[in-house]
């Protein structure tokens, strides 16, 4: 068995997915509407709690809504707060109001 760490797209559930190995480790959730996309819930299973997942989910979800020319809405906090660390994401992001 291996540790390969993989971000995947799972239109069907609506959701990115992060794997370690043949293991789901985590999700994001999103709404997507023509070329945006909505994060509305990020979570990483507590067996892969502090392994830095989170990271490693949001960076391969957000690469692939850039790659697709698309534009991101952060509702979900995690993605979010990802976002504010990495300004390099900004001309692909349309912050909600409120």
């Amino acid at each position: 068995m291996t540790d390969e760490k993989r971000v995947t797209d799972n239109p069907d559930e609506s959701r990115y997915e992060v794997w370690v190995g043949e293991k789901l480790a985590g999700f994001a959730e999103y709404d997507r509407r023509g070329d945006i996309t909505v994060f509305t819930h990020t979570e990483i299973d507590d067996a892969f709690a502090g392994q830095g997942l989170g990271k490693v989910l949001a960076a391969g979800a957000l690469d692939d809504v850039v790659a697709r020319g698309g534009t991101i809405v952060p509702v979900c906090p995690f993605i979010a707060g990802y976002l504010k660390k990495h300004p390099d994401y900004e001309e692909h992001v349309r912050w909600p109001k409120g």
